[in-house]
């Protein structure tokens, strides 16, 4: 069976930086792991994820998808068919919650029952009322409501691969855990691939099946939370680890 994702050797530079954005970037990505991607700001994690769906191409290498390089596919159709959640979440104000989660599936034309039977279906998977929600403006949700409503957009066509970057990271700690808790159980219940990107260790280490860690565009160590917590690369990936340990200890000091 193909991998759900494959970088070879993937390499991508912008005009005046001092390093390459991503340098050499090689691994495999099995259908149903959920995966994030760990690092500082412009350790290049945004800029791999937005590769996948070709927001932006490559300067080198491969990259394929279920065994298809995606340099061949169309990209417009590719991005429609892989949901996108970001910090800001991005949803339309002039339309409904109903209207936005609707946008894919109107571009790609579908029946107009059909639609609305999904539109309700994703509401109650995110944990939103149809009948109480539907017909909101974005302005009249919380940020935590902002951002179910976002990721049920990002679901509406059934994406085999779910891209996430920093979903939470605007939302305050007591919403930002009920979700991430709430996304692990979708993801389970689904076997959908996920990327998602975060700065935060702790919830990479929670969320990942395997986590990847980046510096400087250079992919430092990919494998089980557990393997990177007792046995870390490199320097950097040590020092990662040694900064959850110390506000562990930290709270340590309350108990």
């Amino acid at each position: 069976m193909a991998h759900a994702i494959e970088f070879q050797n993937v390499t991508k530079t912008f005009r005046g930086a001092s390093h390459n954005a991503v340098d050499h970037v090689s691994f495999t990505i099995e259908e149903g792991e959920f995966i994030t991607i760990l690092g500082s700001s412009g350790c290049g994690k945004t800029t791999l994820m937005k590769m996948v769906n070709r927001l932006y191409e490559p300067d080198s290498g491969t990259i394929t998808l279920f065994g298809k390089d995606s340099s061949t596919l169309d990209a417009v159709p590719l991005r429609r068919s892989i949901g996108y959640v970001v910090q800001q979440i991005g949803l339309f104000p002039h339309l409904t919650v109903g209207g936005n989660i609707a946008m894919v599936p109107s571009l790609l034309k579908w029946e107009k029952s059909k639609t609305e039977a999904r539109v309700d279906e994703l509401l109650a998977m995110v944990g939103l009322s149809p009948d109480e929600f539907k017909h909101r403006y974005p302005a009249q949700l919380s940020g935590g409501q902002q951002q179910r409503v976002g990721l049920a957009r990002a679901l509406a066509v059934d994406p085999k691969i779910m891209l996430l970057d920093e979903p939470f990271g605007a939302i305050d700690s007591i919403t930002r855990t009920r979700l991430q808790d709430e996304l692990l159980a979708l993801h389970k219940g689904m076997g959908k691939t996920f990327l998602f990107v975060t700065h935060d260790i702790e919830e990479a280490f929670k969320m990942g099946t395997r986590v990847m860690i980046m510096n400087e565009g250079k992919l430092l160590q990919f494998g089980a939370p557990k393997d990177i917590i007792l046995r870390p690369a490199e320097g950097f990936v040590k020092s990662l680890v040694e900064s959850a340990r110390a506000k562990e200890a930290f709270w340590e000091k309350f108990k």
